[in-house]
């Protein structure tokens, strides 16, 4: 969210901030709909990590779903350091993406449409950036908690790559990654845009669908 950021190349383990043992203070419930954000959730409520650039505007996308999300929110996975704070994870030196937690009811709201947002939210296919977000914290990522999710993320992956790649597109460079530790941001990050309306979110879709359920082979 801040452009001057720029950089893109991912550390070493070796080279990452040393962090903290202790989780940061954040939060303890949704701002727009009241749920706790550690849970507990409701019973058969699944998890998924997402990351799609700016986790300011990435989140606002899950919680305005019409059904079937419990809560969501923002913190930071993919990387090295323990516990890191935002400035940390923006100077590149973590390996942490901004990414966003969703628990939803898959018996309302499958995977596979909380993929299909994720997807038509962004462009997942510029590596290190969304837009003038430049940094490896806007990558896209997929970090699974549960490994019956891989098998669905790399479908509904494959299948909107060869729709992006049917409208001239480069290729597709979401990563799928499981066993990530998800660090909850600080409590001023969490449904920003809900607290502050006209707060800067610079997501944009490609404006190509994603086909599942369309018949489309993955």
């Amino acid at each position: 969210m801040f452009p001057f950021r720029k950089r893109a190349e991912m550390p070493a383990a070796a080279d990452a901030l040393p962090g903290r043992p202790d989780p940061l203070p954040t939060a303890e419930t949704h701002f727009v709909n009241g749920h706790p954000l550690k849970g507990p959730y409701p019973e058969g409520t699944e998890t998924i990590v997402l990351g799609l650039g700016c986790f300011w505007g990435a989140e606002r996308k899950f919680w305005q779903m019409p059904e079937g999300v419990f809560v969501t929110a923002v913190g930071y996975a993919g990387g090295h350091t323990p516990n890191p704070t935002y400035e940390e994870v923006c100077s590149g030196r973590t390996g942490h993406n901004e990414v966003v937690l969703v628990a939803f009811d898959p018996a309302s709201l499958p995977l596979e449409a909380v993929l299909k947002t994720f997807f038509e939210s962004h462009d997942p296919t510029q590596g290190m950036r969304q837009g003038n977000d430049v940094g490896t914290q806007y990558r896209s990522g997929i970090y699974l908690t549960d490994p019956g999710q891989e098998a669905t993320a790399k479908a509904v992956r494959a299948a909107y790559a060869g729709a992006l790649r049917a409208k001239g597109f480069p290729e597709v460079t979401t990563e799928i990654v499981a066993g990530q530790t998800f660090y909850f941001a600080e409590g001023y990050h969490q449904q920003y845009l809900a607290k502050n309306p006209a707060g800067y979110c610079g997501l944009g879709g490609t404006g190509v669908a994603c086909p599942i359920g369309t018949g489309v082979a993955a």
